[in-house]
């Protein structure tokens, strides 16, 4: 099978691909236009770059999809792209290869937060007095999301003595093993019902238009008092005005936030400063760690689509994801 893949990948990744047993012949994918290797590769590898939101104002460019038979994203969600990347005859996403990296983020999250160790530093004698640490043991995790990120956070929750509820986006209720695919966790139907019940809120679900602003002023309203909101999915999923409101009216604790909408936020915006949110630049995949797993998928991705085999964790256009 003689096989053209134009990637976006750093070189040292195209010259793995290139050892691929099936031999492909790789090209570095325009960083300008991207899309315009459709006229001469069969597979299209391409990354979250800034070219291809703008390319999104943009019509449809004239050879797209060209001779592509397979775009691969290096990114878990493909809400970055345009949305006639989608028109490509297959496209697959890196589900799960930074969902490990991003489960250690928030666990970290749930600790600083119930730990507060940077309020009982003592900097003097003066300060040398006792202060009540909370603890994650005991505390409710909701998850709103259970796919590869929230399955990630529930294992590690559920392994530090915590009681994880979650609400998976195909639906399915039930409590205990039942209803889960990890045993322990309680699976249940509307994510009002996790947000009441959680001390940490974790936000793990793609972006989609169905999911923008799911967390809104009516959602944030149900939630327990001085409860702690982990947002590691996109900023479009959480309104940020409502997010703002609920922390100054003290209905949330706290927000521990890696992503928002836009990125990065306009110089001067709220949530660099406010008092009760931690603020991180989308970091939560920890990439130069991830990066192996995803090169490692793409590898294997290979093998199936040359033995005729569809690749792993097709998108559904539909859907989105």
């Amino acid at each position: 099978m003689s096989l053209v893949i134009a990637s976006q990948l750093e070189p040292e990744h195209n010259e793995a691909l290139a050892r691929h047993p099936l031999r492909p012949r790789v090209i570095a994918a325009s960083e300008e236009e991207p899309w315009r290797a459709a006229d001469e590769a069969d597979v299209l590898v391409v990354r979250p770059s800034p070219v291809w939101r703008e390319a999104g104002r943009a019509p449809v460019p004239a050879p797209w999809p060209g001779r592509l038979r397979w775009v691969c994203s290096a990114s878990a969600g493909v809400d970055f792209y345009p949305a006639w990347l989608l028109e490509a005859p297959l496209v697959t996403c890196a589900r799960g290869t930074a969902s490990e990296e991003i489960a250690d983020y928030v666990i970290g999250a749930l600790y600083r937060q119930a730990k507060d160790f940077d309020g009982a530093v003592a900097r003097g004698p003066q300060e040398w007095r006792y202060r009540p640490l909370g603890q994650v043991l005991g505390s409710t995790v909701g998850l709103i999301g259970l796919g590869a990120i929230g399955t990630a956070v529930a294992r590690r929750a559920l392994a530090l003595g915590a009681r994880v509820v979650a609400v998976r986006r195909s639906g399915g209720g039930g409590s205990g093993s039942g209803g889960s695919l990890v045993p322990g966790v309680e699976v249940v139907e509307r994510v009002e019902d996790v947000v009441a019940q959680a001390d940490h809120i974790v936000v793990a679900v793609p972006a989609t238009p169905a999911t923008r602003h799911l967390v809104n002023a009516d959602l944030l309203a149900r939630a327990r008092p001085g409860a702690h909101l982990v947002n590691v999915a996109r900023g479009s999923v959480v309104d940020q005005e409502a997010l703002l409101a609920a922390l100054d009216a003290g209905q949330l604790g706290f927000a521990t936030l890696d992503v928002t909408e836009p990125e990065p936020l306009p110089a001067g915006h709220r949530l660099y400063t406010h008092p009760r949110v931690r603020l991180t630049p989308h970091l939560a995949s920890n990439y130069t760690l991830a990066r192996d797993k995803l090169l490692a998928k793409i590898l294997a991705d290979i093998t199936r689509f040359g033995a005729g085999e569809r690749p792993s964790d097709v998108v559904e256009p539909a859907r989105g994801y």
